[in-house]
């Protein structure tokens, strides 16, 4: 009598027949989140002009980042309660809803209200993703899996700005919201099959996700939302938004976090703390690198802009590697190095404030801080699911995903307003400044990243 066997893990692939449909819709709904996340940048200018809703430009930005801070907390509690098939649809019928609403928008204020329910669908995406993955793919796959992933957002990145530009000014703004849909649905549909294997909730909870956790998760989102417009104010006003911003953030993330996050405890929290301080500091800094190297070196947009093109290839190429079976180090050590390259990049790239330097310098250098990016983020992503239970998957992947955003988003108004209270005087102190802050929260992640790695050597 002849038995089956279970193949090698080597020759499982997230392409193989049994995950081929479901890695191939879970990528294309990223890359579309994310090719309309870098679109709506482009085009948002324009959209606001010709809407005449200048006033409420910041708000097209910040109200879809709070909306998806409270949906991430509910995506979580949903997805260990009753599994993540439920929050993935919702959420994907609540972002496609947002972008007709958006494309279709006769004001402003309209559009408004669309893109808020835009990031509230993306939240509950993102965050049940995460549990597909920690349900439906061996350990093996993980970090393959977060390695398509991150392709999902380098693609975009590097063709999006320029599409959408493009149809901006020779078409209509409106098809950057409308024609995401066309293709978002398709690739829903091709998840259908594999999400239909998915077992039952262990837990088996009855928890509602109207709880206090959701309530919590609303006045962190008020914070980030005040933090988001208040970076782009001015003398009292500014400093009273992000006060109360920054107040709500102290008070109420903790409680929608592990506990020991902010303590910096090792294990867990470590990961979800480290998840924070690596988006702070690259986001953080990148958003003044163009900057600097158009009005200080006085190089072309399109050229300043190719230097965030190499940093996520360099992203791209190190999650690739970081996704290859077998690898020789552990994930601590791969995060630590990881968050080095980080710190060097960020201290390469600020040299090229002084015109003696040649800017070649600060494009490898940013492109070393890409692959410190692409080394960290998926093995975070790797880590948090092998810390969790079943059911605690989606509240901790929701935590992950917390801390990327009020970090980010913190450090992001922080910057900005201390750039913006220093520039008038002096350019190099004010931008040396943005560039300190991303700088010492890397510095510091590179000890937490030896807290977060469970200690063993990583034969994925």
């Amino acid at each position: 009598m002849q038995t089956m066997t279970t193949p090698p893990a080597e020759r499982i692939g997230v392409l193989s027949p049994r995950y081929r449909s479901l890695t191939i819709g879970m990528v294309a709904l990223i890359t579309l989140v994310a090719f309309e996340n870098l679109a709506v940048t482009t085009a948002m200018p324009t959209v606001a002009v010709a809407l005449g809703g200048l006033s409420w430009y910041a708000l097209a930005f910040g109200g879809p980042l709070a909306a998806a801070v409270i949906a991430m907390v509910m995506s979580g509690t949903w997805s260990d309660a009753k599994g993540p098939a439920r929050p993935l649809w919702h959420g994907t019928a609540w972002f496609l809803t947002g972008l007709v609403i958006a494309g279709l928008a006769p004001t402003m204020e309209v559009l408004v209200v669309g893109r808020i329910i835009q990031g509230f669908g993306s939240g509950l995406i993102t965050v049940a993703l995460y549990v597909v993955v920690g349900q439906l793919y061996p350990a093996a796959l993980r970090p393959r899996i977060f390695a398509a992933f991150a392709s999902g957002w380098v693609v975009p990145s590097l063709v999006g700005p320029a599409i959408a530009g493009l149809i901006v000014q020779h078409a209509s703004w409106r098809i950057v919201f409308l024609a995401v849909p066309v293709l978002a649905i398709p690739a829903a549909l091709v998840m259908r099959p594999g999400l239909g294997r998915m077992a039952p909730p262990v837990s088996g909870s009855t928890d509602s996700i109207w709880n206090r956790r959701t309530a919590w998760a609303v006045a962190v989102a008020i914070g980030v939302g005040l933090l988001h417009y208040g970076g782009q104010q001015t003398g009292t006003l500014q400093v009273v938004l992000l006060a109360i911003g920054l107040g709500a953030v102290i008070v109420f993330a903790p409680r929608l976090l592990p506990a020991g996050t902010f303590t910096i405890r090792r294990g867990l929290p470590s990961v979800v703390a480290l998840r924070g301080m690596v988006a702070a500091a690259g986001f953080g800094a990148e958003v003044f690198l163009p900057l600097m190297l158009t009005r200080e070196r006085g190089l072309s947009p399109a050229f300043a802009g190719l230097v965030l093109t190499i940093s996520a290839l360099a992203w791209f190429t190190a999650s690739w590697y970081r996704g290859r079976p077998n690898q020789p180090l552990s994930h601590s050590a791969f995060m630590q190095i990881g968050m080095s390259l980080i710190v060097l990049g960020i201290t390469t790239a600020v040299l090229t404030l002084h015109p003696s330097v040649p800017v070649l310098v600060g494009v490898l250098g940013w492109g070393l801080a890409g692959l410190g990016m692409g080394t960290v983020f998926p093995t975070l992503s790797v880590l948090i699911l092998e810390y969790s239970a079943r059911e605690e998957q989606g509240a901790n992947s929701s935590a992950l995903q917390l801390s990327d955003s009020l970090a980010t988003a913190t450090v992001l108004a922080i910057g900005g307003s201390l750039f913006a209270a220093i520039e008038p005087h002096s350019a190099n102190t004010a931008y040396l400044t943005a560039f300190a802050l991303p700088a010492l929260i890397a510095l510091l992640g590179t000890w937490t990243a030896r807290r977060a790695g469970i200690p063993f050597i990583g034969r994925l």
